[in-house]
């Protein structure tokens, strides 16, 4: 294919997904710090933290919604454990590309961070790493890795703690999810047909170092469809639901836990969603507060649907995004002022706030009649290929993380963002601030926070969405 018929193709695509979508609400240009012509909205506690997982760099960024100022940064690489060569980050003044870094001979460390997930009661944070097959537990108050120990070379140059190896659970930990009562964790292992079962308080344990038993966290591998993306539980912790990103298909178990709260989990039925999503690519759902829907995010088919959590399941909404959409994540703002559904799309558009190249963000409007929802208007993140995105209890902010970095000649050219709204009205958002997510300040140089995927925004010791 020539240069020219590529660029006649992208540019036509783009025209056809802008066409979908209502115009943008236009907004005011990024701003290269935490603070904009809009003010912090309401809404925001003490305890509240916006943690972001960083698939390049292998980090987590805080920001403290306050300030809208990246707090501080969650190291899980195993970089700098050593002042010898083949244990640096920079070596000679030289900073490895992605690829080399997780290549190191003797790291340890993440590969690809990528899915997270805040506990019921906001205490710990579940973070897998795709490459790694592992996932690492975060104490989300002491903001700290659990299981990390000290390092027995530290010194000057090195790092304190060696990080934890995590728990290896199998090929492809996509997302892990906590049951509604906190007992378990249960990671989709995208790369398999299974899901990893784990008691969390066991898992702690083990983390730690403190049972001497020898005994596993994994309480067992549950078979499920093939390439599974995400578990979600109903609202009563009574059912799980498990989207694919191979199969066309959603797999819906029966949790049955037992007196200790343990899960005895029992299929229920495998739903045929391909007149939604023929590509077989849903990568990610939610179940709504109102406990009563459950929403897809079908990338490839560049549409989102929606389906009762109760009795056959039945499909209740098709929502189409416009060719090229590529939707990543959906998110529930409900309050005074309106009821609506957002979802985070991948692609790109020219024209954006400034004249930046942004991506949007589609607005549907849930207040609708059942089966006659759609997308009624679309927002610019401020950022470019939007993915994870999440709002604080009240329902009147909401946080948005972006995959790719800010173009060259932009206040913060070169550095990957998030983007804060204030949803106070769920239909007109009122852009806040666009973060700058800096570097992990390493003893041999600075490892710049890259890729985000997934976000959640936490209030620690209280009920969140997992609850």
């Amino acid at each position: 294919m020539t240069t020219q018929r590529r660029d006649i193709l992208k540019f036509s695509l783009a025209a056809a997904a802008a066409s979908a979508l209502p115009a943008a609400q236009a907004q005011a240009p990024a701003a290269s710090t935490s603070t904009s012509t809009t003010a912090p909205g309401p809404g925001i506690d003490p305890r509240d933290r916006v943690f972001i997982t960083n698939e390049d760099s292998n980090t987590l960024v805080v920001i403290d919604p306050k300030t809208n100022i990246v707090e501080s940064t969650i190291n899980l690489t195993s970089f700098d454990e050593d002042p010898r060569p083949p244990f640096r980050y920079v070596t000679a003044g030289v900073a490895p590309t992605h690829a080399a870094m997780i290549h190191k001979p003797l790291y340890h460390g993440c590969i690809d961070a990528h899915g997270a997930v805040p506990s019921p009661d906001g205490r710990l944070l579940a973070t897998s790493g795709r490459g790694s097959s592992n996932i690492y537990l975060i104490d989300a108050e002491q903001r700290r890795v659990i299981g990390n120990t000290p390092n027995p070379a530290a010194g000057p140059t090195t790092n304190p703690e060696r990080l934890s190896s995590g728990l290896l659970l199998g090929r492809e930990p996509h997302e892990p999810t906590f049951t509604r009562n906190g007992k378990e964790l249960w990671v989709t292992l995208r790369g398999e047909d299974r899901i990893a079962i784990l008691g969390v308080d066991q898992a702690v344990r083990q983390l730690k170092g403190a049972d001497s038993s020898g005994s596993t966290a994994i309480r067992e591998f549950l078979p499920t469809i093939n390439g599974p993306a995400q578990v979600w539980f109903n609202r009563e912790g009574s059912l799980a639901f498990v989207a694919s990103q191979k199969v066309s298909q959603v797999d819906v178990f029966r949790v049955n836990p037992g007196a200790d709260g343990h899960s005895r989990p029992q299929r229920v039925t495998t739903l045929d969603i391909s007149a939604q999503d023929k590509p077989g690519f849903t990568p990610f759902m939610k179940t709504t507060p109102d406990g009563a829907e459950v929403w897809f995010s079908h990338k490839l088919a560049d549409a989102l649907s929606c389906r009762s959590t109760r009795g056959g399941f039945d499909l209740i909404d098709s929502v189409p995004l416009g060719m090229g959409a590529r939707p990543n994540h959906v998110e529930f703002v409900s309050n005074a002022r309106g009821s609506v559904v957002y979802a985070s799309l991948a692609r790109i558009d020219d024209g954006g706030p400034g004249g930046v190249a942004s991506s949007p963000i589609a607005i549907i409007d849930r207040s609708a009649l059942a089966g006659q929802r759609k997308v009624v208007g679309s927002f610019f993140t401020h950022g470019r290929e939007s993915h994870g995105l999440w709002t604080n209890p009240e329902n009147t902010l909401l946080y948005v993380a972006h995959e790719q970095d800010e173009l060259p000649g932009t206040p913060n050219a070169g550095q990957t963002v998030c983007s804060a709204f204030d949803v106070s009205d769920p239909l007109k958002p009122a852009f806040i601030a666009q973060i700058p997510l800096g570097n992990l300040a390493l003893p041999s140089g600075a490892l710049r926070n890259k890729k985000s995927i997934n976000l959640v925004y936490v209030r620690v010791g209280a009920k969140g969405q997992t609850a």
